[in-house]
């Protein structure tokens, strides 16, 4: 990777080295139609007009179905999609933010920030240079874009994040990245995000290209982020991994449920998970014990008298699915 490399924080992994890893947030796309992004009762969908080269963007109670509430905008306008699914409305359900379906590849960068009870707009927002959206504090009371660098022509795989007051009406000066480092090459493409249940920290894990891929875990009240290198030299199943917060623990586990890693979101180490997965050991149990006395009853055991043998044809049971699960969780 060109340039100076983010030094990732105090990792370690066992016997692993520390890994280099990239600060900062990566980019995001917009859509429309679908499903929408749902608070309380209301669904909010930006409907494609395409003949009339404008967007119906639509309040649609989640009872019944029926539209609420409806406001026709000038322009092709979608909503924030993310690894984790569609977004753009606030935590607290008072700002709905829309974006320029061509966001992050045409410059100025437009956005729409809307009430959410009449869908008016509130703040049309125009931005010299090429940005995406990011995400939001738990109030909107800012927004996080992503902000692509330029030399000659837009590199969307190299950014910075920014982050805009939605009260002052104005970009805020700097960059939002680790202040432990001490330059910040963002380099990577999004993979899969988790967010706290109060909506504070956002946690997005990146596939970064000739480097380590990392975790950037955005602080959206205080507006400062931290950068985790995760020890991955090959990143060929990084899109089979995800990430789950138990409390102060992010898992980084594949989609089998299979754990991978942990992150203290305390301290940032990170450390070998030894849980957290689907444990299928115990359906393999299950079915070895069935079986085994299935076994047993063909062979009649059931009608001996003696407990001794109904025990013993237990204990072999038992015994296989002992080796079963010794050789499943040796094979994971």
């Amino acid at each position: 990777m060109n340039g100076k490399t983010c030094a990732a924080l105090a990792i370690t992994v066992g016997a692993l080295a520390a890994a280099p890893a990239a600060a900062g947030d990566g980019p995001l796309f917009v859509t429309q139609n679908g499903m929408g992004v749902t608070h309380g009762s209301v669904r909010y969908v930006p409907v494609e007009n395409a003949m009339a080269d404008d967007t119906v963007v639509e309040a649609i109670s989640t009872k019944d179905g029926s539209v609420r509430t409806t406001n026709d905008l000038v322009g092709s306008w979608g909503l924030p999609s993310t690894p984790a699914g569609t977004e753009g409305i606030s935590r607290d359900g008072r700002e709905l933010v829309l974006a320029d379906t061509q966001s992050g590849g045409v410059s100025p960068s437009l956005f729409l920030v809307l009430s959410p009870q009449s869908l008016r707009i509130r703040e049309p927002i125009t931005l010299p240079g090429y940005f995406s959206y990011d995400a939001l504090s738990p109030d909107g009371s800012r927004l996080y874009l992503i902000q692509y660098m330029q030399e000659g022509n837009v590199d969307l795989s190299r950014y910075v994040v920014r982050a805009y007051d939605l009260r002052a009406k104005r970009l805020l000066p700097g960059r939002i990245a680790d202040r432990t480092q001490k330059g910040w090459v963002m380099h990577g493409w999004p993979v899969t995000r988790t967010t706290s249940a109060d909506g504070r920290w956002v946690y997005t894990l990146y596939e970064n290209p000739g480097g380590y891929p990392f975790v950037h875990a955005l602080d959206t009240v205080r507006g400062v982020a931290h950068c985790v290198g995760i020890p991955m030299r090959n990143q060929n199943a990084i899109y089979n991994l995800q990430l789950a917060l138990h409390g102060r623990r992010l898992a980084v586990h594949w989609r089998s449920g299979r754990p991978f890693l942990d992150v203290d979101t305390t301290t940032w180490r990170v450390t070998p998970s030894h849980g957290g997965g689907f444990p299928w050991w115990r359906i393999v149990l299950a079915a070895s014990l069935l079986s085994g006395l299935a076994a047993s009853f063909r062979l009649g055991l059931w009608k001996t008298s003696s407990w001794r043998g109904t025990a013993g044809a237990l204990a072999l049971s038992r015994g296989a699915a002992r080796t079963i699960r010794t050789r499943f969780s040796s094979a994971r």
